[in-house]
């Protein structure tokens, strides 16, 4: 919901109740904000993921660092080539064009804030592709073929996934 101060000054306010929720699989989000509603500023979910279960394969972002925080659980993410655990109130910032995956590791799952900024793609269609991909109402081609729409690069990555603790 867009606000406005006295002054005419914008404010998003996303209520819980309000936020769009999207199944992909053992991820479920709620979008908070997006390049539309932000006025580009940030796109914003909360990510709760399965124990043991992917989040993201190996990919980058050309336009935007994507920043993590827990707010419950552990997750595993690589940062470039470098492998992290991040428990409950642990922060990740991962740059623009720097690889990276997550999952929750075996046994516990991951809430998460997702932040992504500056916002120079509408997300939420993005996850709502992946969403309508995993119900088989679209082609994981598309996934493929909207890298460049949504600034999500998939590459492959020698530290991903994880080995060992």
């Amino acid at each position: 919901m867009s606000l406005l101060n006295a002054d005419g000054s914008p404010v998003l306010l996303t209520r819980a109740s309000d936020a769009e929720m999207i199944d992909v699989g053992a991820t479920k989000m709620a979008l908070l904000a997006d390049a539309d509603t932000s006025g580009g500023v940030i796109n914003a979910n909360r990510a709760r993921i399965a124990p043991g279960s992917a989040g993201a394969p190996p990919h980058f972002h050309a336009s935007s660092a994507e920043f993590f925080f827990v707010l419950g659980g552990s997750l595993r993410a690589l940062a470039g080539d470098r492998v992290v655990t991040l428990d409950e109130g642990d922060f990740l910032m991962v740059p623009s064009n720097m690889p990276h995956a997550f999952a929750a590791p075996d046994g516990v799952g991951a809430d998460l804030l997702i932040l992504f900024t500056p916002a120079v793609a509408e997300r939420f269609e993005y996850f709502r592709l992946g969403a309508r991909v995993l119900k088989g109402q679209a082609s994981p081609r598309e996934i493929l073929d909207s890298q460049d729409r949504f600034d999500n690069h998939f590459i492959d990555s020698p530290h991903w996934p994880p080995s060992g603790p």
